[in-house]
């Protein structure tokens, strides 16, 4: 019955036209309110994409180019996506009050289950980014059955250590808040060059109205713990890493990828990506996730057919993706249409 009501608030709140849906709406939840985007196809047959975004992002800056793009509408079209926006970084959310007490990244975590109940979604795919990443990550260890299977873009699992403390205080003194966020977010290559893509978000974040909220995000980021897990006690669903190569958490993605296992792990490092693949190569990813999705049983063969014949070319070497959680394939630069043979490689390393 509470499903039931669920749904019905939620169709009261949305647009509906026939299999599709789009709008937003806030879910309660026992550690405060979540504001959430939901689009694509109403089906609870199969698990939501849920995304979770990075700091001085919201759902949409973060997310839009990837899955608006033309071939991403393959997917878009057969599941539902449920963007969730971080407390208070929501487009047109009001300021904190002052001393208001920010959640942790373990807090926030521990907010995902009650969307799940609201939508009625027994498990989900997850793709987060930066800070996003490593809640779904936390989420993802805390509730391994809700979860079928992460994209993890530019993952850091470990807690600020004493250098790494230092050197934000002394940035903090010498740095803008925006400068700091666009450090975090952008490689030095893409600051110094001061691209297109870094101007633009220069300019929204400083002058965000909620730029005191990010501000408590960026802190509450800055705060977490390490992700405690190893080979034997790591993720029970196919992982994919992604991180852009020079990107400001490269080290960080390899050495999570250290302690990953193997055999459910992919890992994809792109060339001139910079510190948002998803925002400048959406292309690549968005074939990378297709294959990923793939393995994973949710894609038909015949659906990638178009898209490893235009992109053939893309990948400069081969590699390896791993399939569902009982077997293994292989995405090889020449494959086609979804055909993939074994490799005795599990893990998948590639400049595309």
């Amino acid at each position: 019955t509470t499903s039931i009501q669920n749904l019905q608030r939620a169709r009261e709140e949305y647009s509906v036209f026939g299999d599709k849906i789009r709008g937003k709406t806030c879910v309660e939840t026992p550690h405060g309110v979540l504001h959430v985007t939901l689009h694509g196809t109403r089906t609870t047959r199969r698990p939501a994409i849920l995304t979770f975004h990075d700091v001085g992002l919201d759902s949409k800056s973060c997310f839009s180019p990837l899955f608006k793009f033309e071939e991403m509408q393959e997917i878009v079209k057969n599941f539902t996506l449920i963007h969730i926006d971080a407390p208070g970084q929501e487009e047109g959310a009001a300021a904190y009050p002052a001393g208001y007490q920010y959640p942790s990244m373990e807090t926030i975590s521990e907010m995902i289950p009650a969307v799940l109940q609201f939508f009625n979604f027994r498990t989900v795919i997850g793709v987060g980014v930066g800070a996003g990443a490593y809640i779904l990550a936390r989420f993802a260890l805390t509730n391994p059955d809700a979860v079928e299977g992460l994209v993890l873009i530019n993952i850091d699992t470990n807690a600020r250590g004493w250098i790494d403390w230092a050197a934000q205080k002394l940035s903090s003194v010498t740095s803008s808040l925006t400068e700091q966020i666009l450090c975090h977010l952008f490689s030095q290559e893409e600051l110094s060059s001061s691209t297109d893509l870094v101007q633009s978000y220069r300019e929204r974040i400083s002058k965000a109205p909620n730029l005191s909220n990010m501000e408590l995000l960026w802190k509450s980021y800055n705060s977490r713990r390490d992700l405690i897990f190893d080979r034997n006690s790591a993720f029970k669903c196919p992982v994919m890493l992604v991180v852009g190569d020079h990107a400001p958490y490269e080290d960080a993605a390899v050495e999570c990828n250290s302690k990953m296992d193997p055999t459910t792990t992919s890992f994809l490092k792109m060339a001139d990506a910079g510190g948002l693949p998803q925002l400048t190569q959406p292309a690549k990813l968005t074939e990378a996730f297709k294959y990923f999705i793939q393995g994973m049983g949710y894609m038909a063969s015949s659906c990638m057919t178009r898209l490893s014949r235009s992109r053939t070319t893309s990948l400069s070497s081969s590699y390896s993706m791993d399939g569902s959680r009982s077997r293994s394939r292989t995405l090889s630069q020449g494959s086609q249409g979804g055909q993939m043979p074994p490799s005795p490689s599990q893990t998948m390393e590639v400049s595309c």
